[in-house]
């Protein structure tokens, strides 16, 4: 399964470009939890200082890992497609602080032997991963204090629980199903809790106001106990 998996997203990274040079701000490396350029709330959701140890589940080519070395963290990202991390370490080659891994997001969880001060996760594996084993897991590795937030689509009224994601494979092939699991703000919220996280937020952030694309993002973010 995990195979399948990964030759899916690597047929999605051949799909996707190369983060832009530089932002609407002019700047060379920027957060982005949203699916809309240059819009929303950046790394302080993550409330992580410079020293801080943060992973990034399901990192891609790396342009919100590459921020947060920036910063001054050690930045640690986990991704299962061999071709989305090689595009990672040929954009960001001369970002210090990042280290990258090939990995299923809840196996590096489990074999990892340090916590972490922040752990986030931008439409990646969180959204592709059953939350009864994520949540737990991620909340194992979190350092007193620590913050988990994630981003993805809102789910559409009415289609919630674990849904199917289809990954185009080109004209003569039929695409990579994968699975991803939706829920309303609310639900997060209560599932969030139930594992142990505080002070939780669940909000969906609207589009911006210009443009045709309008389905927002939601954000959910909480923090494990100090």
């Amino acid at each position: 399964m995990a195979d399948t998996r990964s030759a899916a997203w690597d047929t999605y990274s051949q799909s996707k470009p190369q983060r832009r040079a530089t932002n609407a701000k002019g700047e060379t490396t920027w957060f982005n939890w949203t699916q809309h350029a240059d819009h929303g709330p950046g790394a302080e959701v993550l409330d992580a200082e410079p020293g801080s140890r943060v992973l990034d589940l399901g990192c891609g080519s790396g342009g919100n890992l590459a921020h947060m070395a920036t910063l001054g963290m050690r930045a640690v990202g986990v991704d299962l497609s061999p071709a989305q991390l090689g595009k990672a370490r040929q954009r960001w080659d001369d970002v210090g602080g990042m280290e990258l891994h090939q990995s299923e997001a809840l196996a590096f969880l489990a074999d990892s032997p340090v916590s972490f001060d922040a752990v986030y996760s931008v439409f990646g594996a969180a959204y592709f991963t059953d939350p009864g084993l994520m949540l737990p897991a991620v909340h194992s590795r979190l350092a007193p204090g620590g913050v988990f937030a994630m981003s993805q689509h809102p789910a559409v009224d009415g289609c919630y629980g674990c849904q199917a994601s289809y990954i185009p494979r080109g004209p003569d092939e039929d695409p990579a199903v994968v699975k991803r699991w939706d829920y309303p703000p609310e639900t997060w919220a209560s599932m969030f809790k139930g594992y142990g996280f505080e002070d939780v937020t669940a909000v969906v952030l609207p589009a911006p106001a210009t443009g045709k694309r309008r389905i927002g993002t939601l954000l959910i973010r909480g923090a494990r106990q100090g």
